[in-house]
């Protein structure tokens, strides 16, 4: 076979962030390759580079034996670069043709010409061998579906040389995700190259042919998957990371958790998570391991009743709480009342209000101290900000500085240290080192064995499987959507957690 696509010692930087700094990459024509790392090894900045994003900075990138450096995801389409995304972006209310050519839309006289979107439709459909009908509605589909209509609206009018699916089975159920998988062999079988990205390496051997290994923006390791298996894959991906152990005051926060604050019992979301239960003790930091879509997220934001859910019982035996069930009428604002806080993963949409000052963004859910006759201090709030800004070594100019002038992994601190200032005694904790500096990771490591050690309850939840080694005393698995019974953190190591995580 030759190659379709070829990467040579590509660099890329993003101010003082080195995303890339040795990449070698080499996808042939009519094969399934994987590209694997961790989060934060490269793989969204390489993609970026081959979808026309953003220039290299060093390194050659060739496309069908010629030169390729688009400027803009229009010439990178044009040369034969289709990408389709980890999560299907389509319009729920338009049509399945319609979502297929909306990039460019047939006319007649001006119009558009429904009939032929439809009839076009139906044959790039036939050419995946998907029975999906042209004129249902985008809302009605099944979540494999949409991931189909993805991959059709990006190979249908084109000569797709490279094909890349990031994640493509990432929020898919076991049945779901083998229809994709097949859909990917199918369509390499007839000559085009398709990149497969994903952390679910028993769904990689299934499905690639060879695979190349990212970490810290190098190529660390290419090869046959003919020739390895998952568990070497899961070394190839950590490296030197990994741990086997860990002293016991790092590993354990509290040896003897207290009472039971929180209990979940078969709590199944609207589509995630399935039937999941779990208890959390006082003292304890209970981590939920799992790959991205397994369902982590949905299952923070029901207990935070965030989201709806369709059945389970969440009950609550905090301090401020008598242990009452809730369910469908739980609110946000009464969790925050029963002592319950949570940090979310979407830091922009979620997790700080951007138009508001630092000490605001730290207080906002608990001004009862500041205020004096009715009237908020200013002064007062501020004293109390400082604090914490001090604690979380914050970097900002001050308290009353707008969010919008703090980096992202500052921002991050601002919504942590907003459950310090609540003095809650739950904390769900969605990615809370998400684009923290090293120095400060370790110290929000601390802070938090610092709180279990105090008797508040952690639950964490990362996408860094290291991560939720080194800080949990016990340890659940998340796999699509269902959450294994907790274990000892013990019984873990970062290459052990990967394998269970992904199924191999």
């Amino acid at each position: 076979m030759s190659d379709a696509l070829v990467v040579r010692g590509v660099a890329k930087s993003f101010g003082a962030t080195r995303a890339l700094v040795d990449a070698h990459l080499v996808v042939r024509a009519g094969e399934v390759h994987a590209l694997l790392g961790e989060n934060g090894a490269g793989k969204s900045t390489l993609l970026g580079l081959l979808a026309g994003l953003f220039g290299r900075d060093a390194g050659e990138i060739e496309l069908d034996g010629r030169r390729f450096a688009p400027n803009r995801p229009a010439a990178a389409r044009a040369a034969g670069i289709a990408m389709v995304p980890q999560e299907p972006t389509l319009a729920a209310h338009l049509t399945v043709a319609e979502s297929i050519l909306l990039a460019e839309l047939p006319t007649r006289f001006g119009l558009v010409s429904r009939a032929e979107c439809a009839r076009r439709a139906r044959v790039v459909l036939a050419s995946l061998g998907a029975e999906i009908r042209a004129d249902a509605r985008v809302a009605s589909l099944s979540q494999a579906d949409k991931q189909i209509v993805s991959v059709a609206r990006a190979i249908e009018g084109g000569d797709v040389k490279v094909l890349v699916l990031d994640e493509p089975t990432s929020s898919l159920a076991a049945a779901e995700s083998d229809r994709v998988l097949a859909l990917a062999r199918s369509i390499a079988e007839r000559g085009t190259a398709v990149i497969l990205v994903s952390h679910h390496l028993g769904e990689v051997v299934r499905t690639a042919a060879r695979f190349t290994v990212l970490r810290n923006g190098s190529t660390v390791s290419a090869g046959e998957i003919a020739e390895t298996t998952a568990a070497e894959l899961a070394e190839h991906i950590i490296g030197e990371k990994v741990r086997t152990t860990e002293p016991a005051e790092v590993r354990a926060p509290s040896a003897a958790p207290g009472e039971v604050v929180l209990t979940v019992r078969a709590l199944t979301g609207i589509r995630l998570p399935r039937g999941a239960s779990l208890e959390l003790r006082r003292g304890e930091i209970l981590g939920i391991a799992g790959l991205v879509g397994s369902g982590r997220t949905e299952l923070v934001r029901a207990i935070f009743a965030l989201d709806r859910v369709r059945s389970g019982e969440v009950r609550v035996a905090t301090r401020a709480s008598t242990g009452a069930a809730s369910g469908r009428a739980a609110t946000p604002w009464r969790r925050l009342a029963e002592g319950v806080g949570m940090v979310s993963e979407d830091r922009k949409g979620e997790g700080v209000l951007q138009a508001m000052s630092v000490a605001d963004n730290l207080t906002i859910t608990e001004l009862g101290p500041f205020e004096r006759l009715g009237l908020l201090s200013s002064r007062a709030q501020a004293a109390a900000a400082e604090g914490l800004i001090e604690r979380l070594s914050i970097r900002t100019s001050g308290p009353h500085a707008r969010m919008t002038q703090l980096s992202g992994g500052n921002q991050q601190k601002v919504a942590l240290g907003r459950l310090l200032h609540h003095d809650v005694d739950v904390l769900l904790l969605d990615e809370p080192t998400r684009g923290i500096d090293p120095g400060s990771r370790e110290q929000i490591y601390g802070i938090v064995r610092g709180l279990a050690r105090s008797g508040k309850a952690v639950l964490w939840i990362s996408s860094q499987l290291d991560e939720i080694a080194r800080v949990s005393s016990r340890i659940a698995i998340m796999r699509r959507g269902e959450l294994s019974p907790p274990q000892d953190a013990g019984a873990f190591d970062e290459g052990a957690l990967l394998r269970a995580a992904g199924g191999a």
